[in-house]
């Protein structure tokens, strides 16, 4: 197995663990946890609760299905873009590449069945220091998400072509001296 493609399958394997991860919480929260209805909460820790929210919309709530057309192109605009990104990740070599887009993969994935199955996506992790809550309440996709667009957009900043045209070549060069 080639190292491009052993990279691409831990891809494959991090973006459906991250579905199922997801999958398996939202159904705790709503089978043996009971939180049934928005609103309904238990309290977890100091600064950690699970609240049931039904998110209408996408990123911070934004583009509400607020009918059963905006909620089917909602799904299909979603999942156009896992598409596109899992392309993307079968175009990419690196792994650190790979991870991001599978994290992006795997939390799009999770939210889409949600979206599909429920029309909406069951939010329930609210993080929060006294009143203060520097996020609005997230599931696991949401955070495989962002995590995901933060490995991308720092690789994209800090890592440079040349350091991958580097990297790039000294595997070629490694491979070469193998075969000699």
């Amino acid at each position: 197995m080639t190292p491009v493609l052993r990279n691409r399958l831990i891809g494959v394997a991090i973006a459906f663990a991250i579905y199922a991860v997801d999958q398996v919480v939202k159904w705790w929260v709503d089978g043996p946890l009971a939180l049934k209805v928005p609103g309904d909460k238990l309290d977890l820790l100091p600064f950690f609760d699970f609240y049931r929210v039904h998110n209408y919309g996408v990123s911070l709530g934004m583009f509400e299905a607020t009918s059963p057309e905006t909620r089917w192109i909602l799904v299909g605009v979603t999942a156009l873009i896992a598409l596109l990104v899992t392309v993307w990740m079968f175009r990419e070599k690196l792994l650190g590449d790979i991870l991001g887009l599978s994290l992006i993969l795997g939390g799009a994935l999770g939210n889409i069945k949600d979206r599909y199955e429920l029309g909406y996506v069951l939010d329930y992790a609210d993080f929060h220091i006294g009143d203060f809550r520097p996020f609005l309440i997230f599931n696991i996709a949401d955070a495989a998400i962002t995590i995901g667009v933060v490995i991308i957009l720092a690789r994209a900043f800090f890592m440079g072509d040349k350091e991958v045209d580097d990297m790039m070549d000294g595997k070629t060069a490694d491979a070469a001296e193998s075969n000699t």
